[in-house]
């Protein structure tokens, strides 16, 4: 069965983000009234799993294996059954 997985990787607290401070410059200079912008990765995932707790496990182990650095980031999994 095929799967879609979302994983949204995003910084903890406390850890610089130069992209969303730079974004945030930008738009108060265009005139908006911004305080903060947070940026974050989303990957979406199309793979086959026998069921959606196994492929929970699969968006687990690609995103501590490859997608995640685990002393900066924090991250979310969401699954859904691909039509």
């Amino acid at each position: 069965m095929k799967y879609a997985v979302k994983i949204e990787v995003s910084l903890k607290p406390g850890h610089s983000n130069p992209e969303g401070e730079t974004t945030a410059r930008l738009l108060v200079e265009l005139g908006y009234s911004v305080e903060a912008v947070e940026v974050s990765k989303v990957y979406t995932v199309v793979l086959e799993a026998s069921n959606m707790v196994e492929a929970e496990q699969k968006a687990q182990e690609m995103s501590k294996r490859l997608l995640v650095n685990p002393t900066k980031d924090d991250y979310t999994i969401s699954v859904a059954e691909k039509k």
